[in-house]
């Protein structure tokens, strides 16, 4: 069921995406480190003989800067970084094996970046074997890597498949050379089309495309060609992100003309029509910006009310302790969040230093548990029930932020059930947020500087 144009606009507010609860805007600037490795010992011994450990490497080159991109990177074509990079996360590595005091069992691992196919297939192996050779792998793991359609080859499509790696995902965001060109992302189809045969020629079972709209110079019409293209290819997964449009985060986003971008009615009109074309053709809305066919892992969790959604996105593992390595890398540990300096020299430093590189984080509370799994329970099984020992700041808070959207036909309340109704499913950001005790309370409006908008 597709939403007005009028309900699109009334909703397309700044909100979070939530893969955390509370999110990173509320957290400390500085966590108090031997507090946070206390904490990470105790989810540690809780998860690792059961679940295991989920692992993200975050690996921060790129040759060339995507101007739309607002993640954390550092440009260069200087490959002798690789070495230098890869011996300081294996040294993380052993101070995080410090804490743990045990091997630890790795049940889940994502790499992503920057660009993780910029390091050489030989040296993703050796990165991998380093953090192997003191773990034990699960034997239902799942890992997955983020590559590059230009540079992924079939020798980084294969060491990692010897590695254990079955999904792939390749940053594609637009086929439309001329929007390729004002992003400075230039990618022929034919790229895209080659790794993909490749994955599956090696045997990869799932590849996921990332897809963006609202770039500049993006149209209806090449939307449509971008997303008929695609469709040739069968992705299992679709990502199709808004872009968001935060230059004061992101200065590569300044060296475009804003005047380029898509107005808020076309960009509305790029979400609708990308979400028609991929429902008619086979594909399932699993939630916030993800569509996945039937027989993909992701559709078959989501179905099962197996579905979790953290740093990485949505994911079929809950694990109960992610580690982040690498710059600027978040791990949650359940009970409390850390984050890693942003800035590359000064993770050399910390890890130099033989000191963990978590600077910024957060520890829950109490309510903060209830609530951030209220936001987990709508954002993936889209239903949730209300927690009775919180009944005062249900009514002072989260029930008027939820009247209105259930008077716009987004939920329905009912004996203290909130269920999201397909409507509503275009909407899932916004109803999290009426759960964001730390965002109400603030302001009782989210910050225009600190979020993007919801479409």
């Amino acid at each position: 069921m597709h939403p007005s144009l009028d309900l699109l606009e009334k909703y397309n507010v700044p909100v979070p995406r939530y893969t955390s609860y509370p999110t990173v805007p509320f957290w400390d600037e500085h966590i108090a480190v031997n507090e946070w490795q206390q904490v990470l010992q105790q989810q540690f011994t809780a998860c690792n003989s059961t679940t295991g450990i989920s692992l993200y490497l975050h690996l921060p080159f790129c040759e060339k800067l995507c101007t739309y991109c607002g993640c954390n990177k550092k440009i260069t074509n200087n490959h002798s970084v690789e070495e230098e990079y890869m011996q300081a996360i294996l040294k993380e590595w052993q101070l995080y094996l410090q804490v743990f005091k045990h091997k630890p069992v790795i049940r889940e691992l994502h790499i992503g970046g920057g660009t993780p196919t910029f390091f050489s297939p030989e040296n993703l192996g050796r990165l991998l074997d380093g953090i192997f050779a003191q773990a034990t792998i699960h034997p239902l793991h799942e890992f997955s890597f983020e590559g590059h359609p230009n540079n992924t080859t079939l020798q980084h499509l294969q060491t990692l498949y010897n590695k254990g790696f079955r999904r792939v995902s390749f940053g594609v965001q637009d086929h439309d050379a001329r929007v390729q060109q004002v992003i400075n992302r230039i990618q022929p189809f034919e790229n895209v089309a080659r790794a993909t045969a490749m994955a599956r020629a090696v045997g990869y079972t799932s590849v996921n495309f990332d897809l963006i709209y609202g770039l500049p110079l993006q149209t209806t019409e090449s939307m449509a060609t971008t997303i008929a293209q695609t469709l040739t290819l069968q992705p299992d997964r679709i990502a199709f992100y808004s872009y968001a449009h935060v230059p004061w985060t992101s200065r590569g986003q300044r060296l475009f003309d804003e005047h380029d971008l898509p107005s808020t009615s076309v960009k509305m009109q790029l979400y609708q029509m990308g979400k028609t074309l991929f429902t008619a053709h086979g594909y399932n809305d699993i939630g916030m910006d993800h569509f996945a066919l039937p027989g993909d892992d992701l559709f078959i969790a989501r179905n099962q009310g197996r579905l979790h959604r953290n740093f990485m996105g949505y994911t079929t593992q809950h694990t109960g302790l992610l580690l982040g390595l690498g710059v600027s890398s978040i791990s949650d540990a359940g009970i409390a969040f850390a984050q890693n300096e942003k800035k590359l020299q000064d993770y050399y430093t910390a890890i130099d230093h033989n000191r963990l590189p978590v600077v910024k984080g957060y520890f829950l509370t109490e309510e903060d548990v209830v609530f951030r799994k209220q936001i987990l329970d709508i954002s993936c099984n889209s239903t949730t029930i209300l927690p009775h020992d919180y009944l005062g700041l249900l009514r002072d808070w989260v029930i008027p932020a939820l009247l209105p959207l259930e008077k716009d036909g987004l939920i329905v309340l009912a004996d203290d059930a909130l269920t999201v109704t397909k409507m509503g499913e275009n909407f899932i950001r916004n109803i999290c947020s009426a759960f964001d005790l730390h965002l109400q309370r603030k302001t009782g409006v989210t910050n225009t500087n600190q979020y993007s908008k919801a479409i």
